[in-house]
């Protein structure tokens, strides 16, 4: 008893230390971005391009791409008239969507394709794919041939899939060879190897896939052993049109690090690595969050004209849904003219079902996304959220009604106000759960469309019963 104690209080300590650690490391890395932006404005006040290329040289892409975004917009563009003879196209794969556009038509594009010699070809189809036509032909005529072939390949294939995802530069090995032949081929070919793999695929004469061997395996296992004996027990594959959503899934539920992406014809093509899925599972969340939002995309470097626009659709649609709240309100002015209290309580019980659905639907929609609700515990999740719903409604029904008939000392009141609460948190809870399972089974992104349909849902829901009972039961 008193060593498990011990061992669970090390373990909370443990924890503690950890965070302090991770906190202290963020704290750092933010303290040494704005000493370096700092020294870049202090570069550029003093004109001294030099220094500045001197000074960038030994940072890394990403880094470059995080003082860009934080240089104010004159001295940004000073900094990339400065560097761009030289710049590296993969910083682009690190800066947000409108600098990058903003960057690509500043920067010379011949410059950018004769820079781009050491860029992976995944990352080059991902900046290629954002160019204007005419950029796009530009930058592939200046390349090499072979390059260039990658690159429009993988431009054919669809957006967001794991053809545009998959580096072309991966490790196969024929699979009747030995550990011996296997890492006499790794020596012997070392300039043709990626600068980061895990796994080696083993390939039959068609080039198909049979298996894969991790590489820590293979270093450790006696030359002799035949590498079918020590390849994996499961050879999770990926074809190259699957979704990258999907893929980022398949990655999270098996722990992979690596796999293979073969064509219709089941012969392999490319690999996705662990790091690129890491890329992908916070672009699909920042995007997740930014339509629970109304939020298209990451917005805070467009001009003003273009926020203002890509958030009206959304906010005209808000508008719209509290036009008919206030419609149901409208039946009512009646009585809300003879009781003035009901004015004053009702956006009590629109504001907790509106609040409770939220926190539901978060949970669905999220849940949706890692494929943790599916059809075969919808049923479940749908009652369990409805019943705890009921739960909070009786227990703030009961705050709220106390407090309701202390303030206007009217017990009936009370009661109706908490009747009403119960009704439309469980309402929310239902709803928050129903509605992004019914626009999934409708191909509706639940993340961009559930918000609006919840709130008003429990705006009228919640009016219509708190002002419905009222008139029923006090006029």
């Amino acid at each position: 008893m008193g060593n498990s104690c011990g061992s669970s209080s090390l373990l909370d300590r443990t924890k503690v230390l950890s965070m302090e650690k991770n906190s202290k490391q963020i704290q750092k890395n933010n303290h040494l971005l704005d000493i370096t932006t700092q020294k870049i404005n202090e570069l550029l006040k003093g004109q001294k391009k030099i220094e500045i290329l001197e000074y960038i040289e030994e940072l890394h892409n990403a880094d470059v791409a995080e003082i860009i975004q934080n240089l104010e917009e004159i001295n940004r563009l000073n900094f990339i008239n400065i560097i761009k003879d030289s710049f590296d196209p993969e910083i682009l794969t690190y800066l947000n969507d409108s600098l990058r556009e903003e960057l690509i038509d500043v920067l010379d594009i011949k410059q950018l394709a004769t820079n781009s010699k050491t860029l992976d070809v995944d990352d080059a189809v991902d900046i290629v794919e954002d160019f204007a036509k005419s950029d796009q032909t530009t930058f592939l005529e200046n390349i090499e041939e072979n390059e260039r072939k990658l690159i429009e390949e993988g431009l054919n294939y669809p957006e967001d899939s794991a053809g545009r995802l998959m580096q072309r530069n991966y490790v196969s090995v024929n699979d009747i060879w030995n550990v011996g032949e296997a890492i006499d081929y790794l020596r012997s070919n070392k300039k043709n190897l990626p600068e980061d793999f895990y796994d080696i695929y083993l390939v039959d004469l068609k080039n198909k896939i049979s298996g894969i061997v991790p590489l820590g395996r293979l270093m450790g296992s006696k030359r002799t052993i035949y590498l079918q004996e020590i390849k994996n027990k499961e050879t999770r594959i990926v074809e190259v049109a699957t979704d990258q959503e999907e893929v980022a899934y398949l990655f999270k539920k098996y722990g992979l690090v690596s796999a293979p992406v073969i064509d219709k014809e089941n012969k392999i093509i490319g690999s996705i690595t662990v790091d690129d899925v890491v890329d992908v599972i916070e672009e699909e969340r920042e995007e997740d969050i930014l339509k629970l939002g109304g939020v298209g995309q990451t917005d805070i470097y467009d001009a003003v004209f273009n926020t203002t626009k890509s958030r009206f659709s959304w906010l005209f649609l808000n508008l719209l849904t509290a036009v008919v709240a206030s419609v149901v309100i409208g039946f009512f002015q009646a009585s809300i003219e003879k009781i003035v209290a009901l004015a004053v309580l009702m956006p009590i019980v629109a504001s907790m079902g509106g609040n409770a659905g939220t926190q539901t639907l978060t949970i669905a929609v999220r849940a949706l996304a890692v494929k943790e609700l599916t059809p075969t515990n919808a049923l479940k999740i749908v009652f369990k959220e409805t019943f705890i719903g009921g739960i909070n409604g009786l227990i703030f029904a009961l705050i709220i009604s106390l407090v309701s008939m202390y303030w206007f000392n009217d017990t009936l009141l009370g009661i109706v106000i908490g009747v009403a609460m119960v009704l439309n948190l469980i309402v929310a809870g239902f709803a928050g759960t129903i509605i992004p399972l019914t626009l999934e089974k409708l191909k509706v992104d639940p993340a961009l469309a559930s918000g609006v349909i919840l709130t008003t849902i429990t705006d009228v829901f919640g009016f219509l019963s708190f002002l419905g009972l009222a008139t029923l039961v006090l006029i």
